[in-house]
């Protein structure tokens, strides 16, 4: 009798999305191209009237629920989409954003190969707002000093997590506008080991108009927020210890490899799929 290979663990993805019709079908094909994993995919639109309702609307039947009404914001409609999600795994992928090929699967099988974690993340590769790669980001292992003091280098949309965990820590907190993932990192910290898959599984868009960009003074006083939990007097060290923080993040970087990275030719290449315009320059 043969043995039966084990069922990989069913991923949930909730993308939110708001007036961004431009990047909002190539982000929606990259969740539902993935193969040999179960997808359910949330699809939560803010009442968008540049066409991103039509682009959802073509992709309906994939989807396990969407909807398309005035909300408040970010935060807000990704807690939305959460309250809709049954699988056992989690992630988001904002909608300017893509998945590589086979990312699920990858994180699927880590999961069912390590029970006694419960988050994990990968690198990603930068890419501009019409889908060319500009430079890796290969990133270090989970360090929580460096996460603290030195800025939150978890690339968002390659992180994923089990249920359990996020209904544990009561899950995003609405009052966080930009810092909504560190704020959810740091206290997944507190209740399991933060794992890291060094492969990339996805890709972020850098671009003027970027929300993280724009209203980056505003992110800085989140990020204070957070670490001020840590406790007063290390809060109040943060400019002593910000620098050191920044040099270890930097020492181990470089030991992994993270400043010489290059994503392979075929990574590259499923980079055309998303292209905007359609042309490889």
């Amino acid at each position: 009798m043969h043995n039966q290979p084990k069922k990989l663990p069913d991923i949930s993805i909730v993308t939110c999305s708001y007036q961004q019709g431009l990047f909002l079908d190539a982000t929606m094909r990259s969740v539902l191209d993935q193969r040999h994993v179960n997808i359910e995919y949330i699809v939560i639109d803010g009442g968008s009237t540049d066409g991103s309702l039509d682009i959802i609307q073509r992709y309906a039947s994939q989807l396990s629920y969407f909807v398309s009404e005035p909300d408040d914001g970010q935060t807000a409609a990704l807690i939305k989409g959460f309250q809709h999600s049954t699988a056992e795994i989690q992630g988001w992928l904002c909608s300017d954003d893509l998945l590589l090929p086979g990312a699920l699967k990858t994180v699927s099988i880590f999961f069912e190969s390590n029970p006694d974690i419960d988050a994990v993340y990968g690198d990603s590769l930068w890419i501009d707002s019409a889908g060319h790669y500009l430079r890796p980001k290969k990133e270090i292992n989970f360090n929580r000093f460096t996460f603290l003091f030195d800025h939150n280098y978890i690339s968002q949309p390659s992180m994923f997590w089990r249920k359990k965990l996020y209904d544990k820590v009561n899950g995003l907190d609405a009052s966080f506008n930009l810092a909504m993932d560190a704020d959810l990192w740091e206290r997944f910290s507190r209740h399991t080991k933060i794992a890291h898959i060094p492969q990339y599984l996805s890709c972020m868009r850098y671009y003027p108009e970027q929300k993280t960009r724009a209203l980056r003074p505003k992110g800085i006083i989140e990020d204070r927020k957070i670490r001020q939990r840590s406790g007063y007097t290390l809060s109040k060290l943060h400019p002593i210890l910000a620098p050191i923080a920044k040099i270890q993040r930097v020492l181990m970087k470089m030991l992994a490899g993270g400043y010489h990275a290059k994503p392979s030719a075929k990574q590259l290449s499923s980079l055309k799929t998303y292209f905007i315009h359609g042309e490889v320059s």
